[in-house]
């Protein structure tokens, strides 16, 4: 199909426009209002949809639920709040930068706990990344980190990639039996329960009517539509193929940021940024795993038997 590529494009772009979303409601919304209105309005709009399709898979959701708890808590509660709270201080351009880092992490994670080979582009790309995210948390200066240290909202933003990246590896390491929208169907009802008591805890205010805009923007198009786009991309492209449009959200994030929130662009956000997505494109696309020579082994070997 050749305009198969619109699938996961158009998802990024949905993705982009989150990061602009979630700058936006600071000041309006509190990270847990947002996280859980988000979630909230996904369950109404889906549920005319999938009650049905999930009622007749209930055997396989009951039989699934701890797992399927577990992925909501990563991909939907932890990966979206922590991203709500690192809005609060950081720009959507850092934003964008550091969440880039998510499928570098999702291989590196994949080498750890699916036991995969490690490639050459997991090490060399990684080691490009890690410089690169020195040089864009310390502003220019990776010295700077020594002396100051990390900013929360870094911090934040780093937890927010990292339990993403987790989401991942568990979704592929964890075969539930079910279709791809019943898994989605699934998860959001789960993340309710983690973000109902924890929104009443922390916020517990309705939002008011200045703040639709924003939850029907993370609500609809974010989470209920783009799932579907991400879906399609991988049934038509492979996952593979599709995995590599990861790398328009920073750039898609950037853009945006800049022409409508007015943020300025900066030599370190160019050359750390920059080097950071070099870093997760090589860990994409060097897919050769790294060998022991035969005589290396060898060598070892005979050292083990002295």
């Amino acid at each position: 199909m050749p305009l198969a590529f619109l699938f996961p494009f158009s998802c990024m772009a949905i993705w982009a426009g989150n990061g602009i979303v979630s700058k936006l409601a600071v000041g309006v919304l509190s990270p847990a209002a947002l996280a859980w209105s988000r979630w909230m309005v996904a369950a109404l709009v889906l549920t005319p949809f999938l009650a049905h399709r999930a009622w007749r898979e209930r055997r396989k959701l009951r039989a699934g639920f701890s797992k399927l708890a577990v992925l909501a808590l990563l991909g939907m509660v932890l990966n979206q709040t922590f991203g709500y709270y690192a809005a609060q201080t950081l720009g959507a351009t850092e934003i964008g930068l550091m969440m880039g880092l998510t499928p570098l992490m999702t291989v590196l994670l994949s080498i750890w706990l699916l036991r995969e080979r490690p490639t050459w582009g997991a090490l060399l790309g990684g080691a490009i990344s890690i410089l690169g995210l020195a040089i864009l948390l310390g502003q220019g200066d990776p010295a700077r980190l020594l002396t100051q240290g990390i900013h929360i909202g870094s911090v934040y933003m780093l937890l927010s990639a990292a339990t993403y990246a987790l989401y991942s590896v568990l979704l592929k390491r964890w075969d539930l039996g079910l279709d791809n929208w019943s898994m989605l169907y699934g998860q959001v009802l789960c993340s309710l329960l983690f973000l109902t008591p924890f929104y009443l805890l922390v916020d517990g205010h309705w939002p008011d009517g200045s703040a639709l805009w924003l939850i029907l923007y993370a609500g609809i198009p974010t989470s209920a539509l783009s799932p579907w786009l991400w879906m399609q991309g991988i049934a038509l492209l492979g996952a593979s193929r599709t995995a590599i449009f990861m790398n328009l959200l920073p750039v898609m994030t950037a853009a945006l940021a800049i022409s409508w929130l007015g943020e300025r662009l900066t030599s370190y956000h160019l050359i750390g940024g920059g080097m950071t997505l070099m870093g997760v494109l090589l860990a994409q696309l060097l897919v050769r795993p790294v060998t022991v020579r035969r005589r290396a082994r060898l060598a070892v070997a005979g050292c083990q038997e002295k």
